[in-house]
This record gives structure tokens, C-alpha cells and sequence, in this order.
């Protein structure tokens, strides 16, 4: 893993870069409000994800001075132009060049996550949610044509019925994945690994390979 700096449109952004020997692919991580590169869910499912081939790119969409503001962690247009500035500066950086983009996000940030890939859709090849509120991009999810995975717990009940609208109203493929016994955090036992191995199929399955 790298600690770099990454441009997204002006603001230079913490990021940990990990690239395996031959990635077949880059997925770029939207974090949720009040969460950062090092969240420890995240970094599981970034892990699944090495072992399946792919480079991934965990960001912080904040800059210290944002994080310090209440109005700033939950301005979804922000943080959703700071991902879409990503998937551009990504593409720039020799080590992910011509590699196929996915995106996942998590909590707010899923809503993010897939506001960006309406706006770059021939640079997102796929979108995988965990926890999302996709209902925070209500209105822009019919622009979302890149095939995408919502994975919500059985137990987030009401977090589950929004993601079940959301997919209907996906401009390409989506399909719901209901982890159970799992609530909103994926604290029991088993269900973040489930989580990410559903994320990694995914990827897999929806990523071209970019291996040269």
C-alpha cells in the first residue's frame, strides 16, 4: 500500500493506493459521512478485493478543514464531484492506466458513488453499494447505467426498502443482495466477509479484465 496525494478537481486528497502485480481492474472507494480511508469495513472489503485481482484506491473525500464541518460531511453534491474528479485523476496515474473503474460505496457515500457514475458513464464500469442511501441521489438514479450491486442487511430494515426502490429506478442492471442476519454496521459474525465476497464476485463478473 501507497499514501498519496490525489487531485479531485483542484483538491488534493489523502489516498491509500494498493496495486496487485497484474490488476485486472481499479475500484475507488466512496467512504460515508464520518468515515475515512481507514475504515476498518472498508479495508476487509479492499483486502477481498486484492485476492480477486483488482487495484483499489481509498480516499478521503474531506480535507481536514472539511471534516470539521457538519454541513461539509453530508453535502453529497460535493462529495459526489470529488469522486467523479477521481475517476479522471485515477485513469492519469501510470500504475492504473487503461484499467476499467469500479466504484464502491458505502453509506452516504454510495449515493456518491453513484452520482458519479451517472456523470462518467464510459469511464465506470460498475458500482457495488454496502449500507447505501441511494436515496440521497434520488432523481439522478436513472442516469446509473453501469451494472450495480446494493448489499444491505436483513436486519436495516429501513435502509433495506430504500435500496429495494433505488434498484428499480437504475437507468442499467442492479440487483439488491440481502446479507442476514446483518444489521446497518455488519458487526455479526460472518456478514462483512459475506459482504465482501458478494462485492468481489461482482467485480469480477462486471469488470472487464485489463491485464495486458
Amino acid at each position: 500500500m501507497t499514501s498519496i496525494l490525489i487531485d479531485a478537481g483542484g483538491v488534493a486528497l489523502d489516498a491509500d493506493l494498493s496495486v496487485p502485480a497484474y490488476p485486472s481492474g481499479v475500484v475507488l472507494f466512496a467512504h460515508g459521512a464520518g468515515s475515512s480511508r481507514h475504515s476498518p469495513r472498508n479495508t476487509v472489503v479492499a483486502e477481498r478485493l486484492h485476492r480477486a485481482g483488482f487495484a483499489t484506491l481509498l480516499v478521503d473525500l474531506l480535507t481536514p478543514v472539511d471534516s470539521l464541518s457538519e454541513e461539509a460531511r453530508y453535502d453529497i453534491p460535493r462529495l459526489a464531484g470529488r469522486v467523479t474528479a477521481l475517476v479522471r485523476s485515477a485513469g492519469e496515474r501510470p500504475e492504473l492506466a487503461g484499467l476499467p473503474v469500479g466504484l464502491f460505496g458505502a453509506s452516504s457515500g454510495a449515493a456518491a458513488a453513484l452520482i458519479a457514475a451517472g456523470e462518467r458513464p464510459g469511464d465506470v464500469a460498475a458500482v457495488v453499494c454496502r449500507g447505501g442511501r441511494p436515496d440521497l441521489a434520488t432523481g439522478l438514479l436513472g442516469r446509473v447505467w453501469a451494472p450495480t450491486l446494493l448489499i444491505v442487511g436483513a436486519l436495516d430494515t429501513g435502509v433495506l426498502e430504500l435500496n429495494r426502490r433505488a434498484a428499480g429506478e437504475l437507468g442499467g442492471k442492479s440487483e439488491v443482495a440481502v446479507i442476514a442476519r446483518a444489521g446497518h454496521l455488519f458487526e455479526e459474525p460472518g456478514t462483512l466477509a459475506e459482504a465482501a465476497d458478494w462485492t468481489a464476485a461482482w467485480f469480477v463478473e462486471h469488470l472487464p479484465d485489463g491485464r495486458k
